[in-house]
């Protein structure tokens, strides 16, 4: 459901190997235990990013597919794309839809990390799935990754192209949009330049903005498609509620971005050979 590995080029010859309701029950969704991990109706795991049946689907620090955002794409559209049409319908012109669409995202996830919230060291929600808790609460509680599929998944909605970068501490979203001119560091993916930054787990980030400590670095990004993927019917599945703890906001980092940085290293220490 998505296109190859991607080279983002940034100019000044900078190269990048670019690499619910309460209780978080969905009407679409129905989790279940195998083992110490949690997997969905589409037997994606939530808590660990690895493998053919991780979230991100990583297999190596350049080898990644964001397979969860297929959750809400395609024909398993739901809220969070239709919210993204509707921004296209409200604003017609794309570089405020785009910026509208960030800062909708900014402002309704706080940043919590999966340890805190869940009680898990890693648990990825959908796009669909933050949304249904705004819809409930007026805001969500997500990590890095959580803002990255939510964004994703709104800008494809909104008619744009959209993907997920990931480095060996962080995910984020990219949106393609040319000519815009509010940026520190304009992206191309395979000499297709016009791609944009979105970091949206600071309070304050705008759109465009990409952290200096990437900027240079190796890192991991794949253009999404608007297609789904399809749920496993499965008469073994037990049901599991998630239930989410008191939430108080914190920067942490990820065991599966601890994974990455480990991949990266290995791959240095291979090259170097």
């Amino acid at each position: 459901m998505f296109k190859h590995l991607k080279i983002i080029l940034v100019p000044i010859s900078i190269f990048l190997a670019i690499l619910p309701t309460s209780t978080l029950a969905v009407s679409s969704t129905n989790f279940y235990q195998k083992g110490n991990e949690i997997f969905d109706d589409w037997n994606l795991c939530r808590t660990y990013a690895t493998g053919k049946d991780g979230f991100f689907q990583v297999y190596s620090e350049t080898e990644f597919c964001p397979a969860i955002t297929g959750e809400s794409l395609g024909e398993n559209a739901d809220k969070a794309y239709q919210i993204g049409q509707q921004f296209a319908k409200d604003y017609p012109d794309a570089h405020q839809r785009a910026e509208k669409i960030f800062v909708f995202a900014r402002d309704k996830v706080r940043y919590t990390s999966d340890v805190e919230q869940f009680g898990f060291q890693e648990f990825a929600q959908n796009a669909d799935e933050l949304i249904t808790i705004i819809e409930d609460k007026g805001f969500a509680h997500g990590d890095c990754e959580d803002y990255a599929i939510l964004l994703a998944v709104m800008y494809k909605g909104a008619g744009f192209r959209s993907a997920i970068v990931v480095a060996s501490d962080h995910a984020a979203a990219l949106v393609y949009l040319p000519g815009y001119k509010k940026t520190n560091q304009s992206l191309s993916i395979n000499g297709d330049s016009g791609w944009i930054w979105a970091e949206a787990t600071g309070g304050n980030n705008p759109l465009g903005w990409m952290p200096e400590r990437y900027i240079g670095k190796q890192l991991g990004a794949y253009e999404i498609e608007d297609k789904s993927i399809s749920k496993v019917e499965s008469s073994d599945k037990s049901s599991t509620i998630i239930i989410p703890r008191n939430t108080s906001a914190g920067i942490h980092i990820s065991p599966f971005f601890s994974v990455i940085a480990i991949m990266w290293f290995l791959s240095l220490f291979r090259r170097r050979r």
